[in-house]
């Protein structure tokens, strides 16, 4: 008896019979949630109904810019700007030569005396300026005050404390004095004041515009210190730690007096003409190390010489 083959059609057989493919759905439904909300709804604009914007009211502008979550245009294309100190001295302050030599009794003693008496006009329209802004700013008193701003601004100097450093001089001022001293060590102390502190000139300038106003003060310094610098290698260029020297300066003081939150900073110093030129520091260099020198043994000089005269062998 031989083999049956069957045979069916597999379309006709099929007919009618349904087919459950493989779900697309995860088995885990705590998803669902999640699933659904990655799909979000868009309106979008309708550009072949959308009216011309230029015909719209001002009503219509708003709640449209409103919908859609766009802020109003600016009126103005330029950038904030917050200036903390100007770019200078103003009026800066003549000092009269031989200023801590001369005694008010003698004849250029006197006449110092009458000059500062008749350039003292401005300055005292200035100190009335800076009291409508800060009512307890005193004369008398600021020198005082100045003082312990500038020992503070040389001991942050010395020590390299630029948060403090910030504090007590402006902006100005700041690169004028780190600039030198990234590749050396300062040692700087404060002795003793020769002389009381005391204001000179005041002034007072307004930037772009009138109620933005800066103050700037110049203090005269007669004090005793110790300065010694030393380069990277710890070798002395500058002063000494031992020797005290007097000093004479001249330290402008400003103020953006129109700020609250305004500081007193130090701003620059004033070096005038007849002073005489500061002590150049010693310049310092590294010495490369030489290599050790080469000693030549008689064997070594017979057998370089025996190279020398030997015949090269034919190839």
């Amino acid at each position: 008896m031989g083999r049956q083959v069957l045979q069916f059609n597999t379309p006709s057989l099929l007919a009618g019979v349904q087919v459950r493919e493989g779900s697309s759905k995860h088995w885990d439904p705590k998803f669902k949630k999640l699933r659904r909300l990655k799909v979000q709804k868009v309106d979008l604009p309708n550009f072949r109904e959308e009216t011309d914007p230029t015909k719209l009211t001002p009503d219509e502008i708003r709640a449209k810019m409103k919908e859609q979550g766009m802020l109003p245009p600016r009126p103005w294309q330029e950038k904030p700007l917050f200036i903390s100190a100007t770019s200078a001295v103003f009026e800066g302050y003549v000092p009269p030569e031989g200023d801590g030599k001369l005694s008010a009794i003698s004849l250029g003693g006197a006449k110092q005396g009458i000059d500062m008496l008749s350039k003292k006009g401005k300055s005292t329209m200035a100190v009335r300026k800076i009291r409508k802004y800060e009512d307890e700013f005193d004369v008398k008193k600021f020198g005082d005050e100045a003082q312990e701003i500038y020992i503070k601004a040389h001991k942050a100097l010395a020590e390299r404390d630029e948060d403090t450093l910030h504090l007590c001089v402006t902006e100005l001022a700041y690169p004028l004095m780190t600039s030198d001293l990234k590749t050396c060590t300062v040692r700087w102390q404060f002795l003793k004041s020769l002389e009381p502190p005391r204001v000179v000139h005041a002034r007072c300038t307004d930037l772009i515009s009138i109620d933005n106003v800066f103050a700037q003060v110049t203090v005269r310094f007669h004090t005793q210190q110790t300065l010694a610098v030393y380069d990277r290698f710890g070798r002395l260029m500058y002063g000494s730690e031992v020797v005290a020297k007097d000093v004479l300066e001249y330290v402008v003081f400003e103020k953006h007096i129109a700020n609250t939150y305004g500081l007193w900073r130090i701003h620059e110093k004033i070096v005038p003409d007849w002073m005489p030129p500061r002590e150049p520091g010693k310049r310092t260099y590294f010495k490369p190390i030489d290599p050790p020198p080469v000693v030549s043994t008689p064997a070594t000089t017979e057998k370089t010489t025996t190279q020398e005269n030997a015949t090269p062998a034919l190839a």
